[in-house]
């Protein structure tokens, strides 16, 4: 039993018992080893070796556990990686030279939910356009898929991949110029903790923790930091105790946000901007890849770095394919994803972001507020959700109402004029657009977010 709206762009996803079962499970599992061996890159002679992780989520153990059986049935070898944040999966799949790897997370949605993201070796993304789709034609139209009927391999436990996530991530920090800053995180119960716990033990901050024990049911707030009432008790915790600056983290540990002392959200763009100057350092004269969501300041940034800025869909499996495509060295998403594209791979390594912040916050005497000051030049509507009956329709009116605006259909429609420029798209799974609008100013955000608002809201 499955609802075939769980294949999602860059991952599956949906509410456990409800939108799929453990029966849905064993399939997904025949179909990802069959994906795999169609795809031509792994010595058909042996085995494949597949990587299995996964999140906190009341669920997850028993899938997890039906996964594993349904990739030995399947013929494949399989690595239990545990426990583990989605960027420890990453760096596993790849550090154990796996031929891909699933994880079974529904990232940063309500406890109901469960699901998974699959990728090939060395954590190559597998996206809607890349496998994800093709996994559920091949689950509709097969009554049954190939069983091995000889002995099953053994799954091999596997202890301490976080340690050794840790450790490869170390080399890329600086730790002797950070100062002992106090730092507040909340990791919402979630894979966050892991990691952020194994970075603070061999860094010089004062971390004080909030809701650091796993667990399913997210006792304090769901793990979704875009929301800003999960960020609340982190803001105020920051506040009370004098802290420098705050990190929060979301459901598989993937996504990481910061707030200054003021316990005011820091833009991602700008976190974004300011790490590929950061990286521009590294590899100068770099591609630099950001999703369309309005963001300048990253373009910014990036420009006044040398970067070359390319611009990339939306959704972290299409994101880390154009960084591929492009050989770019670093990416990041207005939702709070930052990529690197190391040897080890390229995915997200939230440990050398935070690490790479808190040199750069350590090298001012200002406080964050007054060092990001100059950074929070633009303003934004945040994202906004409209249902429509035709999307396609909207588009066609957006593009003829703005049609001397600069125009790119790389993603819905992004529309850019002097002092304001915006983004719309459709949602994958629903008959909704999302807007996304900034300009230089409050008032020329307001009247041009209400004026492209009634557009929408009138068609």
């Amino acid at each position: 039993m499955f609802n075939p709206s769980i294949f999602k762009a860059y991952d599956i996803r949906g509410i456990y018992e409800t939108d799929f079962d453990l029966s849905f499970v064993t399939r997904l599992a025949y179909a990802f080893v069959a994906l795999r061996r169609l795809d031509g890159d792994s010595d058909v002679s042996k085995p494949l070796t597949i990587v299995v992780a996964r999140d906190m989520r009341l669920s997850s153990p028993a899938i997890s556990e039906v996964l594993i059986a349904g990739l030995q049935s399947a013929g494949a070898k399989v690595i239990d990686a545990g426990l583990l944040s989605t960027p420890a999966f990453y760096f596993t799949v790849s550090n154990q030279k796996a031929d891909g790897g699933i994880m079974v997370s529904a990232s940063h949605n309500p406890k109901e939910w469960n699901g998974f993201k699959m990728v090939r070796a060395m954590s190559r993304p597998i996206s809607g356009d890349s496998g994800i789709n093709w996994m559920r034609d091949e689950i509709l139209k097969s009554e049954e898929f190939d069983i091995i009927e000889e002995e099953h391999l053994a799954v091999t436990s596997l202890a301490n991949a976080a340690e050794a996530q840790l450790t490869h991530d170390l080399e890329h920090i600086d730790v002797n110029i950070i100062k002992p800053l106090r730092v507040v995180a909340d990791a919402a119960n979630s894979m966050g903790a892991q990691y952020l716990d194994l970075l603070a033990s061999k860094l010089p901050i004062q971390l004080e923790k909030l809701n650091f024990t796993l667990d399913g049911s997210f006792p304090a707030h769901e793990a979704d930091p875009l929301k800003s009432e999960n960020l609340e008790q982190l803001s105020q915790t920051v506040k009370k105790a004098g802290a420098d600056l705050g990190i929060a983290t979301d459901g598989d540990g993937d996504r990481i946000f910061f707030v200054d002392e003021k316990g005011v959200l820091v833009d991602p763009s700008i976190i974004r901007g300011l790490l590929a100057q950061i990286f521009l350092k590294d590899k100068p004269g770099s591609k630099i890849c950001y999703d369309v969501r309005p963001g300048k300041i990253t373009v910014d940034l990036i420009t006044a770095s040398g970067g070359i800025p390319v611009p990339s869909r939306v959704g972290h499996s299409l994101i880390k394919e154009q960084m591929l495509a492009e050989n770019a060295y670093f990416a990041g998403e207005s939702s709070g994803h930052f990529f690197l594209n190391l040897e080890v791979g390229c995915y997200e390594m939230p440990m050398i972001m935070i690490g790479k912040l808190l040199a750069l916050f350590s090298a001012t005497e200002l406080p964050l507020s007054e060092f990001l000051k100059p950074y929070r030049r633009y303003f934004h509507s945040g994202e906004i959700n409209r249902s429509v009956k035709d999307k396609d329709k909207i588009f066609q009116l957006l593009q003829e109402n703005y049609s001397d605006g600069d125009i790119s259909l790389l993603d819905g429609v992004s529309i850019t004029y002097p002092n304001f420029w915006f983004n719309v798209r459709g949602s994958n799974t629903e008959d909704k657009v999302r807007l996304n609008l900034e300009a230089d100013s409050s008032d020329v955000m307001t009247t041009r977010r209400d004026e492209v608002l009634q557009l929408i809201e009138n068609s």
